[in-house]
């Protein structure tokens, strides 16, 4: 009986059964990156070693360590030039201070000289005036007065044009509401005029060698600069003065300036005024040598009239 050969297939092999799923395969064969596994093993050949993690925070600590050295350093440099600074400062304070009382003793060496300069002035007033020796001192201002007057205050105005180019405009004053030198000229005039017997600006006292002068957008009295208001004090007959002062031309002046430049003014009749005696005091005398001739004995002829120019 023949044997017959063996079957032999010549067809596919038969699928897995998990053939369908080959990324949970991979997944479970291929646990670990193969970036991270390469990573490990090049670590491991290299003998292992620290992550760099430790490295940076150490890194930092250093950064940290050193920053709080010099900070330490410096302000171990801070406390030790301290008392050097502040030696420094008291030192300059005391000079501050010493040289401020020295020169506050000169001003009080100033006052008492000046006090003792006019006392001797009126003394020799009283001792060469004969009987207008009081008059003379009035006149001169060397003795403060005291009585019955007037107070006339004379202000900008409330808006006072800085444009200039008004009728008052001039090099000196462009501001057509700014009280000038020449209008305080005329209101101490009209005051002499009218019956006044002392006359001060803002308690600097006139005399009849006084001057009033602008330098700049500033009013001088004998070079004594003064700011608005002006208070002009006058002693005489209060009503009286204060009526001759408005009826004269010089009052009429001022209260055009009221109404035509809007310059504040009042005036009202005062029972007591006190004038200071003036700050500085040159005493002039003049003698006849002949008709219609004078001889200045002093440093010039005196100007004998009250009118403040």
């Amino acid at each position: 009986m023949s044997q017959q050969p063996p079957v032999r297939s010549t067809g596919t092999p038969p699928p897995r059964p998990d053939a369908s799923m080959s990324l949970l395969n991979n997944v479970i064969d291929h646990a670990v990156d193969d970036g991270y596994a390469e990573a490990s093993a090049r670590r491991a050949a290299e003998g292992g070693g620290m992550p760099r993690t430790i490295k940076a925070k150490l890194g930092l600590a250093a950064g940290l360590v050193l920053a709080a050295a010099v900070v330490t350093l410096g302000a171990a440099e801070a406390r030790v030039s301290a008392p050097v600074v502040a030696k420094e400062r008291q030192d300059l304070i005391d000079r501050i201070e010493s040289e401020t009382s020295a020169a506050d003793r000169l001003e009080q060496d100033v006052d008492s000289l000046r006090a003792e300069v006019g006392s001797r002035q009126r003394k020799a007033l009283e001792r060469h005036g004969g009987d207008q020796a009081e008059l003379v001192a009035l006149l001169s201002g060397a003795t403060p007065v005291r009585g019955p007057g007037v107070k006339l205050v004379v202000d900008d105005a409330k808006e006072a044009d800085t444009g200039g180019g008004g009728p008052r405009e001039s090099s000196g004053f462009s501001d057509t509401g700014r009280v000038r030198d020449r209008d305080m000229q005329r209101v101490v005039n009209g005051l002499w005029q009218s019956g006044a017997e002392a006359v001060a600006i803002n308690g600097q006292r006139l005399t009849a060698l006084s001057a009033i002068r602008a330098a700049g957008d500033a009013i001088l009295v004998d070079n004594k600069p003064l700011v608005p208001p002006y208070t002009v004090l006058a002693v005489g007959d209060g009503k009286r003065l204060s009526t001759a002062f408005q009826d004269s031309a010089d009052g009429q002046y001022l209260h055009a300036l009221r109404e035509n430049f809007g310059i504040r003014t009042s005036i009202s009749a005062e029972g007591d005024v006190r004038l200071p005696a003036a700050p500085s005091l040159i005493v002039r005398t003049a003698e006849p040598r002949g008709a219609g001739a004078a001889k200045a004995t002093g440093q010039a002829t005196a100007d004998t009239g009250k009118g403040t120019s």
